[in-house]
């Protein structure tokens, strides 16, 4: 398999897990033919990598991302899917992931077995508590997302695993425009039909990948950048198009809310995450 050929195996759930005690919105599995390191400045061909074990038999892991959703003044759909796309960028390059730094062993385990990120709501006290535990809150235009280190399957900080995980949909008051120029776009498949919190995470696997498949200096930019990047949907011949392009696409194992299939390709920009270009407009 090729760079350009990354598969994700996400086996996604909208409210419950399939095949794990915790319920979310999870999208679990993306798996490369080759796992690059977690440093910043690490290019995918030069990553050290643990020794490989089966995905499935490693201990799991998963990535929580936690959406605050204030019933007066909850944030955009579109807002909100980039927000948590650039939240993962934002953990895997940050200091404490890499090397010997704090997250650096959980991460490392998160992504030597099923790649798995569960998103959750909050509001009020609940998003104040959330915000005491380490992490990192992503900011958008009114969209906040808080991102953790990865954790185990069944072992969720009490904060995190009393938030609820199931009915969240946001909108779009207007449509969201043009991409951003120069940065990479994710396709959703826009045929699915899929829960907000559902594309949140799909939106970070698709992010997920497409830093993988960067140079050290080409995560750097993108870094000093501030992650810029689009989540827009894809339909008909334009999606076929994006699925048969060789660009990295997250495919889903249909565990719940949809069939298996592709759900999102990761398209790069012409100056931040340069992978090959098809159709932004």
């Amino acid at each position: 398999m090729t760079s350009t050929e990354t598969v994700a195996r996400a086996e996604s759930s909208g409210t419950e897990s399939a095949d794990a005690k915790s319920t979310g919105t999870e999208s679990t599995g993306a798996e490369a033919a080759a796992r690059p390191g977690n440093d910043p400045g690490n290019h995918a061909d030069n990553a050290v990598r643990r020794e490989e074990t089966a995905p499935d038999a490693a201990p799991q892991f998963v990535l929580p991302l936690v959406a605050r959703i204030e019933r007066a003044e909850p944030p955009a759909r579109t807002d909100a899917l980039e927000t948590a796309a650039r939240a993962v960028l934002v953990l895997l390059s940050d200091e404490r992931s890499a090397g010997d730094g704090e997250w650096a062993a959980a991460v490392r385990d998160w992504q030597d077995a099923r790649i798995r990120k569960v998103v959750r709501r909050a509001r009020g006290a609940e998003w104040r508590r959330a915000g005491a535990l380490p992490g990192i809150t992503v900011t958008g235009h009114r969209a906040e997302v808080r991102v953790f280190p990865p954790v185990p399957l069944n072992g969720w900080p009490k904060d995190l695993a009393r938030l609820q995980v199931s009915g969240t949909e946001l909108d779009d008051p207007q449509p969201p425009g043009a991409p951003v120029a120069g940065a990479p776009v994710l396709w959703l498949n826009a045929a699915l039909g899929m829960s907000t919190g559902k594309e949140m995470a799909q939106a970070g696997h698709a992010a997920q990948l497409a830093w993988w498949e960067l140079s050290g200096e080409e995560r750097a930019a993108w870094r000093a950048a501030g992650f810029p990047l689009s989540v827009r949907y894809a339909r008909g011949e334009a999606w076929e198009e994006l699925t048969r392009s060789g660009l990295p696409v997250v495919t889903d194992a249909g565990f719940t809310e949809i069939a298996p299939g592709k759900t999102v390709v990761a398209e790069g920009g012409d100056r931040y995450c340069p992978l090959p270009r098809l159709r932004q407009p």
